[in-house]
């Protein structure tokens, strides 16, 4: 014989699961839209980093992203370091379209400049630029899994970085 107490019982549980249900889907449907959906959180990984003076080292990397509350929005914040290298890079920028622009910052040598480029289909292809500084950025993500690669002619000239969510 049920009591009304299990009863109740049962039925918050229900209602709970319901309610959180609902809830998930709401977040779920606010994260996926706009061209930076799924990039919300942080990441993490590992790569290589190519230098001026000819040598390639493995690098760490911890990245955490930001989507404003209109999916148009990202700021990014991306760190990384090998044994005798390292960057602290960070952008803001804003979608119109497929055209996304804004600014980016290296907080390590005090470097900043603006960013232009496109976005869609999980790419972000971007052009970042600063006094004596320039160079291509591609950030690919596809679920939990994301890459970026920075091609430049600087003291960096190549990053290459695997990175997951979580």
């Amino acid at each position: 014989m049920k009591t009304f107490g299990s009863c109740l019982s049962g039925q918050a549980i229900k209602v709970a699961g319901l309610a959180a249900a609902l809830l998930l889907s709401v977040s779920a449907g606010h994260a996926q839209s706009g061209p930076f959906a799924g990039m919300d959180g942080n990441w993490s990984g590992n790569g290589t980093v190519a230098l001026s003076d000819g040598t390639t080292e493995r690098i760490r990397c911890k990245a955490e992203y930001k989507v404003n509350g209109t999916g148009l929005g990202l700021k990014q914040s991306l760190k990384c370091a090998s044994d005798s290298y390292k960057f602290d890079l960070s952008s803001d920028v804003t979608s119109q379209g497929e055209r996304i622009s804004g600014n980016w910052s290296e907080a390590s040598r005090n470097v900043f400049g603006n960013l232009q480029g496109t976005v869609g289909g999980g790419q972000i292809q971007v052009f970042v630029e600063a006094n004596g500084f320039a160079a291509n950025l591609t950030v690919r993500t596809s679920g939990n899994k994301q890459t970026v690669q920075i091609d430049s002619k600087g003291e960096i000239r190549g990053v290459n970085i695997t990175m997951v969510k979580g």
